[in-house]
């Protein structure tokens, strides 16, 4: 089946044990010292088993529209950029145009194993790199804050950019992903030459996100809540697989994915600083925990929920599970050459690998608008 496009003008030791003990703890403590203990020090999470997901096992046939996979993006190159050094893949020409691919939670690179092939047969540079607290990459202090609040994510794509020499880019990406890459095109417009992203318009702030929401949306987003408490904190360091996997079916219902597909993404999960990162990413928002000062200014100006002005297309499975605003509700947000599309055929959250040719055709297509 193909997908249809509808375009209109988004196994741990004891010593690890201990230390995971040590760190969930951390986070039941006020937010000012949580953030100095919690997210100053790196989480010995990277030990864990894998944990069985038999009772979890989707159906084995291939979702609508996706490819037979490639399986693999090729060696892991790493490089330092700002605070971190970052593991990406890399393939297409050296000298070719270039396109940085963002995944989102609970995912990874191998979110784009079927677009990446696409993108550099058609001649483009594609940099895929893990975010922080994913795969490889690494913070190069132990003293560093383990900080998932919005913005950071951001500054991660410009410093990577300026470590690979990169001036500007075409910038996509769902979910965590797809927030980052709409602070590049609104903050750094230069840098970005054009914007994909899939649930449009995901800039948000921490004063919006105290706003409810209507009890559907709210119970899509339970996992937020989850997080918010200690028993959360521990049960996602606990059963990281089983629960990431459980996201991956709710977010994505009609997404036949096998065992094998799961857990080459779940690999990325046993990063020491995954548990850190996603836990301080949902408490931000809820306003549960702190940011850096460092980036005050930025959130500040975030919050302002500034325009878009770069060439962007949106995109939206007609399957989505996960909490999303419709098109209509953040068109107004684009206000350089705009389209957004639809992507029929049972296609989920995770939408560049349920329908990688419908992604990979807005990456090549947003810089003719």
């Amino acid at each position: 089946m193909h997908n249809r496009l509808c375009l209109i003008a988004l196994p741990a030791n004891n010593r690890q044990r201990v230390s995971l003990d040590k760190n969930i703890q951390d986070m039941s403590l006020p937010i000012d010292q949580q953030r100095r203990r919690l997210l100053s020090h790196s989480s010995a999470m990277a030990g864990l088993s894998m944990f069985s997901l038999a009772g979890l096992a989707a159906p084995q046939n291939p979702s609508p529209g996706r490819s037979d996979s490639t399986d693999s993006l090729g060696p892991i190159r790493q490089v330092n950029a700002g605070n971190l050094n970052i593991g990406y893949a890399e393939a297409g020409p050296a000298n070719g145009p270039v396109a940085i691919l963002l995944h989102g939670w609970p995912h990874d690179i191998h979110s784009f194993v079927d677009v990446v092939p696409l993108l550099a047969a058609a001649g483009y540079r594609v940099i895929v790199p893990y975010l922080r607290g994913y795969g490889p990459t690494r913070f190069l202090s132990a003293g560093t804050p383990r900080n998932g609040q919005q913005s950071v994510f951001a500054v991660d794509v410009i410093a990577l950019m300026d470590a690979l020499k990169i001036d500007k880019a075409v910038i996509a990406g769902f979910d965590w992903g797809g927030r980052a890459a709409d602070i590049v095109a609104a903050v750094w417009p230069e840098r970005c030459r054009a914007l994909v992203s899939v649930s449009g318009y995901l800039i948000g702030s921490q004063e919006a996100n105290r706003k409810p929401v209507p009890p559907q949306t709210e119970l899509l987003a339970w996992f937020q809540y989850y997080f918010a408490t200690e028993r959360g904190a521990r049960g996602y360091a606990e059963y990281r697989n089983a629960f990431n996997k459980l996201i991956w079916q709710n977010a994505s219902p009609q997404f036949r994915f096998d065992d094998a597909t799961f857990l080459r993404t779940a690999t990325s999960f046993d990063n020491p600083d995954h548990v850190a990162i996603v836990i301080h990413n949902y408490r931000w928002r809820l306003g549960l925990a702190q940011g850096e000062s460092q980036y005050d200014d930025l959130e500040q100006r975030l919050a302002q929920a500034p325009k878009i002005s770069v060439p962007t297309i949106t995109l939206e499975g007609d399957a989505n599970g996960a909490p999303h605003q419709s098109p209509a509700a953040y068109a107004a947000q684009f206000i350089g050459p705009y389209q957004h599309r639809n992507v029929d055929g049972g296609i989920g959250h995770n939408l560049p690998q349920e329908a990688p040719k419908a992604f990979a055709d807005a990456v090549l297509g947003v810089v003719k608008l």
